[in-house]
């Protein structure tokens, strides 16, 4: 792939990790993961590591992306600290094992400073978009949970949307986030991609996965039902079922953006974001869902969101969010 210029506020820095050797046999994620190239520095994008021999079902370069920002989740009285998450879930990369057959390169991050979250949004859907025409599969690092409407700024705005292909959002999350506030936050990102798609002349086409009734009010409930949002209760979360769900969700589209909101995790699996789940989906659950999406062929962004480094265990959650990461890239 050539690599577009991108207008990114923090470079890539250095990755570290655990050295067991250079050799292919020996790999780990710091030893793979490589800065993304400009345009105007290397046309060509092409990363100096030797992928690992493993097969891929998709041969697209990896981009990671960081969205340093907590101002949606201070908007939606929520416990703030999740700006430092894309930092966090790269140390947690660092020393795993790379097993995959793909490039991988880091953009580094762009930072919301103070409250400028709209902004920084459109940056960050920018960078998207332009690294997805380009040929790349995207994911972004979060950030809370505002970061899915930088993300769908970024995904819409591709050719292949505005070609008309059919664009699905799965979110994998204990909440709706269809909240209809004043001001946009963390809660809000879904209300607002249905009002974009409206006028865009498009009906939203939304799953969500892992919802909790008891953290989600009737008119959340109202609201997902007039968008005709389709979504699975946390505790009808059995490995079958979500698998059904998913693939009838798959059948409805061209495009996938996946999101993954870590609250939809037990807290006990889970516990450094900014709402922990008093129940949750089961981890094996939520890997199962990101490997049939990864082997659909569809996915097409993806981007994790709400760890909260402040009130993380042992890195529980940044090891889980960067588990997530490897089973995507698995495709």
């Amino acid at each position: 792939m050539d690599f577009p210029a991108l207008i990114i506020d923090t470079p890539p820095q250095a990755w570290t990790g655990r050295d067991d050797g250079d050799g292919a046999e020996h790999r780990r994620w710091w030893q793979s993961v490589t800065p993304a190239p400009s345009a105007q520095t290397e046309p060509s994008g092409i990363n100096r590591a030797t992928p690992a021999s493993h097969p891929s079902h998709d041969a697209r370069p990896v981009v990671l992306l960081g969205f340093r920002s907590e101002e949606g989740v201070h908007r939606n009285q929520g416990r703030v600290g999740a700006a430092a998450a894309p930092g966090e879930i790269r140390a947690a990369l660092g020393s795993l094992a790379f097993h995959a057959d793909r490039r991988v390169h880091d953009a580094g991050d762009v930072v919301v400073a103070g409250s400028a979250l709209e902004a920084g949004q459109e940056r960050a859907g920018a960078a998207v978009t332009a690294l997805l025409d380009a040929g790349a599969f995207t994911l972004v690092l979060g950030g809370g949970h505002e970061t899915a409407f930088a993300s769908y700024l970024g995904v819409a705005a591709t050719a292949r949307v505005r070609g008309g292909a059919r664009l699905g959002i799965l979110n994998l999350d204990a909440h709706f986030d269809l909240r209809d506030e004043p001001v946009p936050s963390s809660g809000t990102p879904f209300l607002q991609i249905a009002h974009a798609e409206a006028a865009n002349g498009r009906s939203l086409n939304y799953a969500v996965v892992g919802i909790s009734e008891p953290n989600n009010t009737r008119a959340l409930f109202h609201t997902a039902d007039r968008l005709d949002v389709k979504y699975l209760p946390d505790e009808d979360c059995t490995a079958e079922r979500t698998r059904e769900f998913v693939e009838s969700f798959l059948a409805t589209v061209d495009v996938l953006y996946l999101t993954i909101d870590l609250d939809v995790l037990p807290a006990s699996v889970a516990p450094g974001v900014s709402a922990p789940a008093a129940y949750g989906v089961p981890l094996a659950v939520i890997a199962a869902v990101c490997r049939q999406v990864a082997a659909s062929g569809k996915l097409f962004h993806a981007d994790v969101a709400e760890l909260n480094p402040e009130f993380d265990i042992d890195q529980r959650t940044a090891k889980v969010a960067a588990r997530l990461v490897t089973t995507l890239m698995a495709g």
